[in-house]
This record gives structure tokens, C-alpha cells and sequence, in this order.
């Protein structure tokens, strides 16, 4: 079997077990709603009883809130779907037996692994392809155009951001047998990457300050450099990979 096989194989089993399904409705409804919110904020509060008092004190949305909306939105609900989606690629079809019948196709470990990657990645891909769109035109509507060059760098930039998650969770999905601790593994470390990311001297290394490159192209801010994100974010997924491919070697299946 072969490495396009093999990840036509997981595209098919993501479409079918409606994972696929589940990301782009996910995402791409968040990608919509988040202009909507950020438009209709301070309209909602005013509807609440005792906090119409309140609701003068927000200033009038602007499309840096829409940005900003759609940004939180995106990143953490794509970044947990990544925790989900990937926390038992490896695992389960572990404790399944689907994984041995795999690999006596033959298929090469490190095409198992990268099949996994690639098709989940692609998923990602339609899901935030649905939700740029959704949040550009609802943007364009509500509060004004943005660059499309921008807006196209940034849903870049959190699709990178989850990639580099996938692969992490991927690599925990194939040293432990069970999902739940691969999960937690793995938003231990996006735990870790939040608080180093908050220390400005090493932020620039993480995968989330990708997003505040992104932002600075949208909201023309001062230009900020993406390289040392980029290639740590890269060497990321390399060193998860690679790691997660020779434990995988080493393991009974």
C-alpha cells in the first residue's frame, strides 16, 4: 500500500465516521458567528435586565473586534479539535488490531503516521477554508473589508498553529495506549506553550505568536518578524513525528 493510498484511506474513514463533518460545521460556524457577536454585543446587553446600565460602557464595535472575535474563536476551538481528533489516531487503532492489519499490507510505519497527519491536516484545511470565508464575508458586511492577502496569511497562520498541535497530540497518541492521557498530555503542553508564549523575550519562538503576525497584517500594525515562529513551529512537527515514527517501530502491534 502506498503513502496516497493510505491517506486517501484516512480521508475516506474521516468522512464516514463524520469527523470531517463535525470540523467543518464546528469551525465554519464559528467563523460566521464571530463577526455577528462582535457587532451585536453591546445590542445583546442592552436586552438584559440590569445590565443596560452597563452596556455604555463598551465602546462601538470596530472591525479590529471582529478580527479579534474570529481569532479567539478559531484558535481555541481549533486547537481542541485537534486534541480530540488526534488523541486516538494511533491508540486506537492500536487496541482495535486495525494498525497491524495496516502495516501487513505492507505499508511503511512512517506512511502510516504521515497519512494520519496529512489527512487530518487537510480536514483542518476545508474546515478553515469554510470558516475564512464565512468570517470575511460577514466581516465585509457588518464593518468593512479587509485585506485578502491578510486574511488569507492569518487563516494560514492557524492552520499551522494547528498542525503543530496534531502532530504533539499524534506523537502522545502513539506512546500511550490511552486517548484520555494522550489528550491530556497534550493540552499540558499547550498549557506550557501559553505561559512561555506570555514571557515577551521567547514569545516570538511559539506557534501562537503566528497569530499576532497575523493580526499585524490585518489591523496594519508595525510589521512583526514570523520566521522564529515558523521554524520552531516546523521543527515541531518534524521532532513529533520522527519520534512518534521510531517508537512505532519499536512497538508490538
Amino acid at each position: 500500500m502506498s503513502l496516497i493510498t493510505s491517506i486517501r484511506k484516512e480521508l475516506i474513514e474521516l468522512a464516514r465516521t463524520s469527523r470531517l463533518l463535525i470540523l467543518v460545521v464546528v469551525l465554519g460556524f464559528f467563523g460566521l458567528s464571530s463577526p455577528l457577536l462582535a457587532k451585536y454585543t453591546p445590542e445583546i446587553l442592552r436586552l438584559v435586565p440590569g445590565a443596560e446600565d452597563f452596556a455604555f460602557l463598551i465602546p462601538p464595535p470596530s472591525v479590529v473586534d471582529a478580527i479579534g472575535q474570529y481569532i479567539k474563536n478559531i484558535h481555541q476551538f481549533g486547537v481542541l479539535l485537534a486534541l480530540l481528533l488526534a488523541m486516538g489516531m494511533v491508540s486506537q487503532e492500536r487496541e482495535r488490531g486495525t494498525a497491524a492489519m495496516m502495516l501487513t499490507k505492507p505499508l511503511p510505519r512512517s506512511a502510516f503516521l504521515a497519512s494520519k497527519f496529512i489527512a487530518l491536516s487537510l480536514g483542518f484545511f476545508l474546515a478553515l477554508l469554510a470558516a475564512g470565508l464565512g468570517g470575511y464575508y460577514y466581516t465585509l458586511v457588518l464593518f468593512q473589508a479587509v485585506d485578502v492577502g491578510a486574511w488569507l496569511l492569518l487563516n494560514g497562520a492557524l492552520l499551522w498553529i494547528v498542525m503543530v498541535y496534531t502532530a504533539i497530540t499524534l506523537l502522545f497518541s502513539t506512546l500511550l495506549r490511552s486517548q484520555a492521557a494522550a489528550a491530556g498530555l497534550g493540552l499540558g503542553v499547550i498549557l506550557v506553550f501559553s505561559v512561555l508564549g506570555s514571557v515577551p523575550s521567547i514569545a516570538q519562538y511559539f506557534p501562537d505568536y503566528l497569530v499576532v503576525w497575523g493580526t499585524s497584517l490585518l489591523i496594519g500594525s508595525p510589521q512583526i518578524n514570523p520566521w522564529p515562529a515558523l521554524i520552531s513551529s516546523l521543527g515541531l512537527i518534524f521532532l513529533s513525528l520522527m519520534v512518534a515514527w521510531r517508537v512505532l517501530e519499536n512497538q508490538e502491534l
